[in-house]
This record gives structure tokens, sequence and C-alpha cells, in this order.
């Protein structure tokens, strides 16, 4: 992406917060470029794309511990405008000579506040629901500065310093249980540092496209396609820029949803043209996983033997040639593949084609590595891919590996397929397969239960059926789906589905529960 469309952004300091990427994305939302950079960033790297202003993010420390991450040296005199959030707020305020100290009231959870007028609080309710999520509160300001916001049990729920465009939130105004959060941020990114709305799908998709071509010349670009809504995007959008010079590589593992490969085929190489190599290498997947059950055990095996298979593809390709290599990574892999800062932590590592032999040295072109997966969405919607690609719900990279518990075979993929076809069908057609559920699947498990079917006693195996929302899958709820449709897809599964003789629900949520089963 260009400076053009960066320049005039807000440069987020990530100091831990489970919801730095949300505070990115609800800027990018008004669009405003947001670009998250860790807390201890150089100077010149955060001054590079010539931001409007900074936001601090919350995070798990104490400010007054020893070792906590402190406010850089030159923000404070830098003039940019400043909001912090939690412990961003603490941040400023210790840096600036005020007084942070541990709570006798811990505030986790919903709360009120009470606003006072403000160019941050512009338009915003005088009694306003906020969402706390913290144990320290400020106890004297920074000289400059002023309250604008209470609660209950934070004196200084709010704070600015008007002339110097310094400010702070003890609430998290990213969260949607902060229903008018996105009205303050809106406040602060435009009405405070009169940021200007540049960021769109179509923007980034022209600015894209100039930089491909500059970057790719006449070369060819070999495409790590996995049928998956980031590396469909990519595709597009390299096909765009590129055309025949972009060569796809589908590894189809026989772990996909039923029907899910032959799809990638029909949409790719069938209407869009696309030129794409598919190799069927399910009978080599199959033979690795024989015998393997432990859900750690089924990843690595599926990662080693991906890995092998592609690089064959990629070995023959670049003996051709072949320069560059592109794949579908967007900016939560970017973020949590590497810890941004020394306040964070590693989430997962990186999920998308690594570890390729030393001397396959194709230069990397990641064109979505910007991106937030909606934006994704948005882009592909843009570049005319169809709904059901650009809204195919998250799939995790090992496939049905990782939803078949216990022992992989062709037969209990089968059955898990069907199982799962049929209760996305019944979603889809009561309307919540897009808007109702974020992401929806059936669980086969290794245990056997007692039934009976007419007059015979059977004894069978168990699906179990999961459905959550969430709106950033850091914490997801269970959906409450109606009863009837769980009844009608029970009822199909077990007579349509070889194999299976009881259906459960999944009510858990995350935390404690995962998303995924294993």
């Amino acid at each position: 992406m260009t400076d053009d469309l960066r320049r005039g952004s807000i440069a987020i300091l990530d100091y831990g917060s489970q919801y730095t990427q949300l505070i990115a994305r609800r800027v990018r939302e008004q669009g405003v470029y947001a670009e998250v950079f860790p807390c201890d960033a150089p100077r010149e790297t955060i001054h590079q794309h010539e931001p409007r202003g900074i936001i601090l993010s919350g995070g798990p420390n104490s400010i007054y511990d020893e070792g906590a991450p402190q406010l850089p040296a030159y923000l404070a005199a830098a003039g940019f405008p400043v909001l912090g959030i939690c412990y961003g707020m603490q941040a400023l305020t210790h840096a600036l000579g005020g007084r942070v100290a541990p709570s006798d009231h811990r505030e986790y959870g919903s709360a009120t506040i009470l606003t006072s007028p403000d160019s941050l609080t512009d338009g915003l309710p005088e009694h306003m629901a906020v969402w706390m999520s913290h144990g320290d509160r400020i106890e004297q300001l920074p000289e400059g500065f002023a309250p604008l916001a209470r609660s209950e049990n934070s004196p200084y729920a709010a704070i600015g310093d008007t002339a110097r465009r310094l400010y702070g939130v003890q609430f998290h105004p990213e969260v949607v249980h902060t229903p008018q959060g996105v009205d303050l941020l809106r406040n602060f990114v435009f009405g405070i540092c009169g940021c200007t709305a540049k960021w769109s799908p179509l923007a980034f998709i022209e600015d894209s496209i100039e930089q491909i071509r500059a970057r790719v010349g006449g070369e060819r670009v070999m495409l790590a396609l996995s049928g998956g809504v980031d590396s469909a995007v990519a595709g597009a959008l390299l096909q765009r820029a590129i055309g025949d010079q972009l060569i796809a590589v589908f590894v189809n593992t026989g772990l996909l949803r039923r029907d899910e490969a032959g799809e990638v085929v029909r949409i790719f190489r069938g209407e869009r043209g696309m030129n794409l190599s598919a190799v069927d290498a399910t009978e080599d997947f199959l033979g690795a996983l024989e015998g393997v059950t432990e859900p750690e055990a089924k990843r690595k095996v599926i990662g080693r033997l991906f890995i092998d298979v592609f690089s064959a593809e990629a070995r023959h390709l670049a003996s051709e040639g072949v320069r560059f290599l592109a794949q579908g990574t967007i900016y939560p892999d970017v973020i949590e593949s590497a810890a941004s800062s020394k306040s964070s932590k590693v989430i997962k590592s990186h999920h998308n084609v690594g570890g390729l032999p030393p001397d396959l040295n194709f230069e990397l072109v990641e064109p979505l590595r910007d991106l937030f997966k909606d934006e994704v969405r948005a882009v592909g919607t843009a570049l005319g891919l169809p709904d059901a690609l650009v809204w195919r719900q998250p799939f995790p990279g090992p496939g049905l590996a990782v939803r078949c518990l216990g022992p992989i075979t062709w037969d209990r993929l089968e059955t898990l397929r069907h199982a799962d076809a049929i209760f996305r069908e019944e979603l889809d057609l009561a309307g919540l397969l897009r808007h109702g559920t974020s992401q929806a699947f059936a669980v086969l498990l290794p245990v056997k239960s007692v039934g009976v079917m007419g007059d015979n006693r059977t004894y069978e195996e168990v699906i179990a059926l999961r459905a959550v929302t969430t709106d950033d899958f850091m914490t997801a709820d269970w959906s409450r789906l109606p009863f009837d449709l769980l009844a009608r897809a029970s009822s199909r599964i077990v007579n349509e589905v070889h194999g299976v003789n009881r259906v459960v629900y999944d009510v858990t949520s995350k935390p404690p529960g995962t998303i995924e089963w294993e």
C-alpha cells in the first residue's frame, strides 16, 4: 500500500490489550486508515506515514509496577493529539506527573458515566453506558488536565488537556458494550485529529493494483490458493492486476467440507479463467494420518505434508522461472504471528505457507496484509467474487481433521461432511448462516451411544453441533438457535447420515471453551 493511503492516519501503540486490533477496526470503519505499532516502537517508525493522531491501547499491567511499559519519551512533546484508553490513559497520566494507584473498588463490566461538555464528548449523552476493565485508577491529574467524565467508582473516567489535545478514557470505547464508543472515537479522529475519510475498498484495490504491477513487473507469481476467503480475495486481486502472470496452486488434502474442492476449481478455473494447478493429495494425507489421534500431532502431520506437496509444485514452477510467492496473509495474522510488543503475547503461529525449502528463494507478495477480515470481504465483493465465497465462514487450516475427533478415516470424514452440510443447509434456509451465526459446524465425536432405530438396537457415533456469535473471535457466545431448527437438523442427521444415532448441541462460550473442539 502506498504512503498516500497511509498518510494522515491514526497510529495505535499496543500495550498488550486483547482489544488493540478492535481499536484499529473501529477507526478504519470511519474511512480512516489505522495501523498498530508496538508501544516501544521508535519515533521514526511511528512518524513514517505522518499520522494525524495517536491512540494508546489498554494493557494487563499496572503502570507503577517494575518493568511496566511506559509512554515513549518523545510522545508527550511530539505535538500529536493523543487518546489513551484504560492503561494507555494511565501511562499518559503517569508520564505527565499525575498519580495512578490501585483502586479500592475495581471496575469490570458495564458501568454508567456522567460526561462533561468537550470536543471529545461532543454529542454524547450525559449519562453514558460504558465497558470498564481496570483495577487501578487516577487519583491526581497532571497539570493542565480536567475531568471530562466520572463514574461511581472513578472520579476521572475521562480526562483531557484541550490545549495540548491530550485525552484519556478509563473505559473501552472500541467494544460493542460501549454503545456510543464509536461516536467518541469519531470525535477524536475527525474533530480533534482532523483526519479525512479516504480509506475504502475501491481505493485499496486501485492502490494495490498499482503496487503489485510495480513490484512484479513482467514476472510470474505463484499463489497458494486454499479456497478460503483470504486466499480467494488475494487471488482475485492479483488476477486483476497481472492476469495470466498469476499461477494458482490448490492442494486438495481431502479434509475440506462437502463439495469445496470442486467449487474452488469451478469458480477460479471455470468461471474466472484463472491459471490454476489443482493437486489432489487426498490419499497422501489419509495415509499420513492413519493411526494419529492426538490433536497437535494431527496438525503437525498435516502441516509437514502440506509443505512437502506444495514444495514439489513450487520447485517445478521455480524451475520455470517463477520468482514470487503470493499468499492471503491478513493484518490479524501479521499482529498475532509475532508479539507486537514486549507487553503482548504471541497468540498463534503463522498459518499461511511457511517452511519452504531454503533453495526456493521466492520473493513474498502479500497484498492483503494491511486488511482485517471484514475489509477483506468488502474488497472481495468489490472484485466481483460470489457471496457464497466472500461470506464463507472461517475454516481451520488443518481442515476437518480438527473436527473429526479420534482416528481419521475416509468413512468418518464422509460422515462428518454429510452432517456438517445438513446443519449448514438448515441454518442457510433459516437465514442464520450469514447473519445469525459467526461460525457454525459439526463435530464427529470418537464415542458411541446406544440408540433404537425401528425395532433394532444401534450402537453408533455422536455428532456435536457448534454455532457461535462473535464480533472479533477473541471471545464468543454460543448461538441461541431456535429449537425447531435444531430439531430439524438433528432429525435429518440421524435419518440421513449413516453411522450416527445421536446429536448434541454445544452451549459453551469462549472463554472458558474455544470455538473449535481441537
